[in-house]
């Protein structure tokens, strides 16, 4: 670029001040103005003035709407990886509020008063949660796979005298699943140090082949729940127990992925399947289980790992497990939501949806419309399908009810991207010409946040 046209960029004072109250920390803006008045350099020409002057709001736009904030979930996806999945209960809410405002006894034993043990008492209600020996928690489930994978699978005894490894890791072909956000169940094992044996076929898998693969430099054997996905036709798996039982036999450790952890009946909920639960896998032969624990648990994110204590105690004293460890916000939320199933009282949001009747959600919805009367647009009431997400129970699907909008003469993507823009952003889908929410996934107390919301859309 000319040094003529150099001098027709803008000063960053001029900017600043044509651009008034942006809404967020001043440095920020200073930053943002200085990238996009250094990327001006660059190009081949300079705009004027007010269109630097829009690019330049347009970038800060888009900074300020990455702010993590609440929104309204009219998608009909429980779990919205996207979203956050879980949404926390209200006394999980207290109890991390309760927390994180004042110190606490995260690692100091009040009985002996001196330094204690970090999370006993969340391990202890995990693990008879699970049915389980011992249970411990890091921060979220790849991590757990990971650390289970880097402390059983032998990476060797040193650079001055090699130690044969024993890091082979036997795995069924229809199980190198891919998981959220492109990683896959292969990638990790291989992060890991460990050395993939793959057995059988995408489809079918025997006990023999798991058998046939066991040799000095196996490690442990490795199932991932398809929890994702699923597979019908001509399938074949074996049992856990069985495969459990040639574990002993081998003397090796036998790991499933359980993936979304669910601790309800869900095939009493009507549309879903069955899920296994961690207590149901642990009794039929399962070493070592991990889960997430802001699936269908409920809670916060994290990666929970239950099974035989001398496993889990092996664990925790692996050196990776202290860079994987939870702080006191996670472990005071996951200690809330196990308190709630063990007390017998899981009133958690995720659980509350699921339960959510036919009858109820279209009474709230006939509510919503008759309070959209008199707007230019068009307000109905809609059969729909709710799906549970974050990779959980793939083939199940409940009959929800979805309220539909369709605006008097703005297109559905366009009053889409309204609702999006709103303080408390709406976010829902189109389809046939309208724009969709799903009442299963908006909470009864948004109700008068998203009529407000709808009227600015209108309005805007």
């Amino acid at each position: 670029m000319k040094q003529s046209q150099l001098r027709a960029i803008p000063a960053v004072e001029k900017v600043l001040q044509a651009l008034g109250d942006a809404g967020l920390p001043r440095p920020l803006v200073l930053d943002v103005v200085r990238r996009e008045l250094a990327a001006l350099r660059k190009g081949k020409s300079v705009p004027e003035f007010d269109a630097v002057v829009t690019q330049i709001r347009g970038a800060l736009r888009d900074l300020r709407s990455s702010r993590i904030r609440p929104l309204i979930n009219g998608t009909g996806i429980l779990i919205h990886t996207n979203f956050g999945r879980a949404p926390l209960g209200e006394r999980v809410i207290e109890a991390v509020a309760q927390i994180g405002a004042n110190y606490n006894n995260l690692e100091y034993g009040l009985a002996g008063g001196r330094r204690g043990g970090r999370a006993a008492y969340l391990e202890q209600s995990l693990a008879v949660l699970c049915g389980a020996e011992g249970a411990t928690v890091v921060n979220n489930n790849a991590a757990a796979l990971v650390l289970i994978l880097r402390h059983f699978c032998d990476t060797g005894g040193g650079a001055s005298k090699p130690a044969p490894r024993k890091n082979e890791v036997i795995i069924s072909r229809g199980e190198l699943v891919q998981i959220g956000g492109g990683f896959r169940i292969p990638d990790i094992l291989e992060t890991s140090g460990a050395r993939l044996r793959e057995v059988g076929t995408t489809n079918k898998t025997v006990l023999r082949d798991y058998a046939r693969a066991i040799g000095r430099d196996t490690a442990l054997i490795l199932k991932v729940h398809r929890s994702n996905f699923f597979m019908g036709g001509f399938v074949e798996s074996p049992a856990p127990e069985e495969i459990g039982a040639l574990a002993r036999s081998k003397k090796i450790p036998f790991v499933e992925d359980l993936g979304s952890g669910a601790m309800i009946e869900t095939e009493k909920v009507a549309g879903l399947e069955h899920e296994p639960t961690p207590a149901e896998v642990i009794r039929r032969g399962v070493d070592l289980v991990c889960f997430s624990g802001d699936k269908l648990l409920g809670g916060p994110q994290a990666g929970i790992i239950a099974g035989k204590a001398k496993l889990i105690d092996a664990l925790k004293r692996d050196p990776f497990f202290r860079a994987l460890r939870c702080d006191k916000l996670i472990l005071s939320a996951l200690e809330a939501t196990a308190e709630a199933y063990l007390c017998g009282e899981p009133n958690l949001p995720v659980l509350r949806m699921l339960r959510m009747t036919d009858l109820e959600l279209r009474s709230r919805a006939q509510t919503l419309c008759d309070a959209l009367a008199g707007l230019p647009l068009r307000a109905t009431v809609a059969a729909g399908q709710t799906q549970i997400g974050g990779g959980t129970l793939p083939r199940s699907v409940i009959e929800s009810v979805t309220l539909d909008l369709a605006h008097s003469s703005l297109p559905p993507q366009e009053f889409a991207a309204r609702l999006r823009d709103q303080p408390l952003p709406v976010i829902g889908y189109v389809a046939h010409g309208t724009v969709k929410l799903d009442l299963r996934t908006i909470f009864r107390d948004q109700d008068a946040a998203l009529l407000a919301a709808i009227r600015a859309a209108c309005h805007s």
